[in-house]
């Protein structure tokens, strides 16, 4: 991934419910971090609340760098990666106190209301083309 790729940055809050037994943050909660900045990514960049997202996540792939110790937030670098016909691919960077600490990716096909894959709108592709050349 380029840096042009990973082109929003998300603040997401870290709760005391995101804390194990262990005194640092869950592994789950990086995919629920990744997630909030989804939502942040979609609203700001596409222009689409919640119920307008029409995708379901088909894979998803987390690498630990290091452990969130406690609660505060934490900036999440997204972006969409790659199109394809029904998918696209979103990367995140997570960072605690500047400091990295995991790596995500994820594939979600877009959807119809009964659940079968759809073309990926145009309109997506161009916001994101423009979003990058912006942050360029």
């Amino acid at each position: 991934m380029g840096d042009s790729d990973l082109h929003y940055h998300a603040t997401v809050d870290v709760r005391y419910s995101d804390l194990d037994t262990f005194g640092h943050v869950n592994n789950a909660a990086y995919a629920t971090l990744c997630e909030e900045a989804r939502v942040h990514y979609f609203r700001d960049v596409l222009d689409l609340g919640v119920h307008e997202i029409s995708f379901v996540v088909a894979r998803l792939e987390l690498d630990y760098e290091r452990a969130i110790p406690d609660v505060g937030e934490a900036t999440v670098a997204v972006g969409i990666t790659d199109f394809g016909r029904t998918s696209f691919t979103m990367g995140y960077e997570l960072r605690y106190e500047g400091k990295p600490v995991a790596t995500a990716e994820t594939v979600q096909v877009a959807v119809d209301d009964d659940g079968r894959a759809i073309e990926v709108p145009d309109s997506w592709r161009e916001r994101v083309a423009a979003a990058r050349s912006d942050a360029a």
